[in-house]
């Protein structure tokens, strides 16, 4: 297998798989910067519905003077989708944006190594399981060609990137990946391979002391986000991320981080309660808010 350098840094081709708002606002990034784009997902109607994310996203663009309007229909094209794993075969590049589940990323990863060229590059989303464990899945020939990008959402508006490389990443590959990054807009930082990286070890002991500090009733879910966008300088506070981030999302990356570093990200019982309640956030109407 080759070092990374086999793919056109201008004109690569990128698969997604996962269609939902984050793998969708990916697919976007690299869609906009010109690269042809194609994503899956195993449920038809969110499969259905990315086109038109992607169509929204163009329209916000050409609104906030970022893209002219012929630009944008012309990028329309780059955008495609697929109900099968087969057309990665010809890709340079697939990122994978699927549940935080370990055993469903390995499952995926098992069947992307048999489909995808040797020289195609697997890239994981997660933000939390430790890469070199998600390597395992696959043939230790394509293990130096998998490692983590971790966008953050809304991935079209956010430029960091989490780029980890596992224990067998070849380092061509993840500086190769690093260069797509910046080619398309995005600020790659290097990370470690531990569970949770850097940036969500920082934001959930951020969000479970918050939680604490409303069952504690020291403040109100309003009050302390109006706290931290007015005090802090967030542009968003720790609930409405919560909510616009799905909030069983939010619980299960808080159980991996207990699982490897202790008490110390033990989920607060409010968070707990929420979800067993089915108050996941902007997706089921109800959060730590109420959504029309």
């Amino acid at each position: 297998m080759g070092t990374g350098e086999e793919f056109a840094m201008e004109h690569a081709r990128i698969g997604v798989v996962g269609a939902g708002m984050m793998g969708a606002e990916i697919a976007s990034v690299f869609a906009i910067a010109g690269h042809e784009v194609r994503v899956t997902d195993r449920d038809a109607a969110t499969l259905g519905s990315a086109p038109d994310r992607f169509s929204a996203i163009l329209e916000r663009s050409v609104a906030k003077g970022e893209l002219a309007i012929d630009d944008a229909q012309r990028l329309q094209a780059n955008f495609s989708t697929t109900a099968t794993l087969e057309p990665f075969g010809a890709c340079d590049v697939v990122v994978e944006a699927i549940s935080e589940e370990m055993e469903l990323k390995k499952a995926l990863f098992a069947r992307l190594d048999a489909i995808c060229a040797a020289q195609c590059v697997l890239a994981s989303n997660t933000s939390t399981i430790p890469i070199s464990s998600l390597a395992a899945s696959v043939a230790p020939a394509r293990r130096s060609h998998l490692l983590g990008t971790h966008f953050f959402s809304p991935a079209s508006r956010m430029p960091l990137v989490e780029v980890i490389a596992g224990i067998a990443t070849a380092d061509a590959v993840a500086e190769r990946i690093s260069t797509l990054l910046r080619k398309v807009g995005k600020t790659p930082i290097r990370v470690r391979d531990v569970p949770g990286f850097a940036v969500n070890r920082l934001l959930h002991a951020f969000l479970i002391e918050a939680v604490r500090l409303v069952e504690e009733n020291v403040c109100d879910v309003e009050d302390i986000d109006v706290a931290c966008k007015l005090g802090l300088g967030h542009p968003v506070g720790p609930f409405q991320l919560m909510d616009l981030s799905d909030n069983t999302l939010v619980l299960q990356v808080q159980e991996i981080l207990k699982g490897a570093y202790g008490e110390r990200f033990l989920p607060r019982p409010l968070l707990k309660l929420k979800v067993a309640a089915g108050e996941r956030g902007r997706k089921t109407g109800r959060g730590w808010y109420g959504y029309a």
